[in-house]
């Protein structure tokens, strides 16, 4: 394409760098004072008042005027709270929802045909839409109403909407809506939709007058759409979005306006469009709006994304944000810790800090705690709060640097049940793995993070380290991760095997002839950890590893022996042989040749299955840019620019604070 500069008046969508993900054609994009050189199309923001600036200069110099706006599945939370659009429209004739004219949407559906593969693509985009009951903004709750015998929905919408006057409508349209459902459904009761703005007096709405009739039930509470769908079989608008997303719900739709989905044979409509003349499938009506008429970018990694990774990202940031929605305490967490805690525990979590656990548990009380607090001592102290304790761990997929350098995590877990390293207790992720029906789309997910995993060489801290190794060609090579002996995972998941001293000894008894390396654990070679080996166990391995890179050692061994550390965890990620002698989280599933057994995990897993749940579905990331919740994705990509960035340094090296309390570390454990 031609080379071409955009003029545009803002509209608080985040960066003009972001907003360029969204115009990849355009080379240049400026704000609209001062123009140097003339541009060859103006940009703003639809047919809202801040972009009339824009249209009158596109208009008096004889230029085309292209529209933006938010598209249809937009973000987990709304705009106002910093949530940066997942999907933009780009419209070069009109505007979606201005029916005085066709919009790039109306034309193609009145004169394009929609191949096989985009319609099995749409149909397959809408049942994951319909899976996750994802809408345009996803920050309400999603919970069952307590709605009595209502079969019929009207959604009310703000006075001022852009999309009621330039669909042909008006106040008079809301009044005609309420007076027709209430006359087709004389024995029902309607379930009258509004936004608690308007009850709370902040905006205007336009059936107010529903709060007074007997036949109406007023719902003004911020709520899933996919929960109103639950209760009704008719649902009635002017021109909302949801009813187009009552339409993949199954609903029968009337329409007061002309938005986008009405006049294709789809909808009850009150108006008629003379330009739309065709009947259209739900399937090829969302193939234009959402395949074809809206782009798509990652909002974390600013990359170009997909409707189908956009629907993932939301997914998993609603699916982490309901879970852990509600009132916490969280106790005896450091200064350091609580700068990010929040963030992980999601935008509908209320968070408070103490030092200390109360005495006494409240029912609807969560109390949050580092999991490696709790030993037996801890439980027998605070045996009333267990079934109120929720745990806390460093996730699989962690950081560019270790977490006693103080580097912030990408990824935490949070536990009702256990946690994943304790096998003496189910934790969610064995429930999870024991339980969850790993749709086909997840397992693709899975095996598609698992190949970039490998390709792309990350671990969960990686630690800069050598690559280069020379091994030999005739022996069977096992590499044996050392651990932080200290660790709660130990303790609880290899009592009979504890020490990295003992794990040599019995690995070189099974494996005599074995080339075998040791690599000792990161946070023990920096000295802020207990686990060196004693002298004799330095006899028992043939190569120490230690300062070379896990993923460099991982692609050449043929084996991993080890009690529970996560290494047999990435060597199953590449399909190395994995013998455990503790219980760690991912043995016990068929994958791996186990000294110990647990008879609560008695189903045999896929490594896509495994890897699904683990990494897909346990953990929550966030961005540590923005605050807000992610998935592993787009963590994979974050992690990838740091590697890179790190690589192009010079010399890794640690921050003042860094290396402060490294040696505030290695002095307390030397006292010990």
């Amino acid at each position: 394409m031609a080379k071409r500069t955009a003029g545009f008046i803002s509209k608080g969508i985040g960066s003009i760098t972001a907003l360029a993900e969204f115009l990849r054609e355009f080379d240049d994009v400026t704000r609209i004072r001062p123009f140097s050189p003339p541009p060859s199309a103006v940009i703003g923001w639809g047919l809202k008042p801040t972009s009339r600036q824009a249209r009158r200069y596109a208009q008096r110099h004889h230029l085309p005027y292209v529209a933006l706006e938010d598209g249809f599945l937009r973000s987990l939370g709304l705009g106002v709270a910093g949530y940066q659009p997942h999907s933009m429209i780009v419209d070069y004739s009109g505007i979606y929802y201005d029916a005085s004219r066709p919009s790039d949407l109306e034309q193609w559906l009145s004169a394009n045909e929609f191949s096989t593969e985009e319609v099995l693509r749409a149909e397959h985009c809408m049942a994951l839409l319909r899976r996750y009951r994802l809408s345009k903004y996803n920050h309400a709750p999603d919970r069952p109403l307590a709605v009595n015998d209502a079969t019929v929905l009207v959604v009310d919408q703000t006075a001022g909407d852009a999309s009621i006057e330039y669909g042909n409508a008006s106040a008079a349209s809301f009044s005609d809506m309420l007076d027709q459902a209430l006359a087709r459904h004389p024995h029902g009761k309607i379930l009258v939709k509004i936004h608690p703005d308007v009850i709370a007096g902040k905006k205007r709405g336009h059936l107010t007058s529903a709060l007074h009739h007997p036949r109406c039930q007023v719902l003004s509470e911020d709520i899933n759409p996919w929960a109103l769908f639950d209760q009704v079989d008719d649902v009635y608008v002017v021109t909302s979005q949801l009813g187009f997303e009552a339409l993949m719900a199954g609903k029968r739709v009337h329409c007061f306006g002309l938005p986008f989905y009405a006049g294709w044979g789809l909808t009850q409509d009150r108006l008629h469009c003379p330009r739309r003349q065709r009947s259209r499938t739900l399937a090829e009506v969302f193939a234009a709006a959402y395949l074809r008429y809206c782009r798509y970018v990652n909002p974390y990694t600013r990359q170009p994304s997909t409707l189908e990774e956009t629907i993932h990202l939301i997914a998993d940031q609603k699916r982490q944000q309901e879970r852990l929605r509600g009132t916490w305490l969280a106790c005896g967490f450091s200064s350091w810790k609580r700068r990010f805690i929040g963030d992980f525990l999601g935008p509908a979590a209320h968070v408070r800090y103490q030092k200390a656990l109360p005495q006494h548990a409240v029912d609807s009380q969560r109390l949050l705690v580092w999991s490696s607090r709790i030993d037996d001592a801890f439980k027998t102290r605070h045996r009333e709060l267990l079934p109120h304790i929720w745990r806390m761990e460093d996730g699989f997929i962690r950081s560019v640097g270790l977490g006693v350098d103080l580097t912030q995590p990408l990824s935490l877990v949070v536990d009702r049940s256990g946690i994943y390293y304790d096998p003496s207790q189910p934790s969610e992720l064995e429930t999870l793995l024991n339980e969850s029906a790993f749709s086909d789309d997840l397992l693709a997910r899975a095996a598609e993070l698992r190949q970039r995993l490998v390709a792309l060489k990350l671990s969960k801290y990686n630690v800069p380290g050598a690559s280069d190794v020379v091994l030999p060609d005739n022996q069977t090579i096992i590499l044996v991760p050392g651990q932080v002996e200290s660790d709660a995972s130990i303790a609880t998941g290899s009592p009979d095997i504890s020490t990295n001293s003992a794990l040599l000894k019995v690995v070189r008894e099974a494996e005599p002839n074995a080339f075998i390396i040791y690599k000792a654990h990161p946070d023990v070679m920096s000295g802020a950890r207990v686990g060196k080996l004693d002298t004799d166990a330095k006899r028992l391995y043939d190569l120490d590893a230690s300062h070379i890179d896990i993923t460099a050692l991982l692609e050449r061994v043929d084996a991993v022996h080890t009690m529970s550390s996560l290494t047999g965890f990435e060597a199953l990620l590449r399909h190395r042989r994995v013998t455990t002698y503790g219980l760690p989280f991912y043995a016990g599933w068929g994958l791996t040749h186990d000294a110990m057994h647990c008879p609560r995990r008695n189903r045999t897993l896929t490594l896509d299955a495994l890897v699904a749940g683990t990494l897909l579905l346990y953990p929550s990331y966030v961005d540590p840019a923005s605050g807000q919740l992610c998935n592993a994705e787009t963590v994979v990509s974050l992690l990838e620019r740091a590697k890179l960035q790190q690589s192009s340094a010079q010399k890794p090296h640690l921050t003042w604070k860094q290396r402060l309390y490294r040696c505030y570390r290695n002095l307390l454990i030397g006292s010990h």
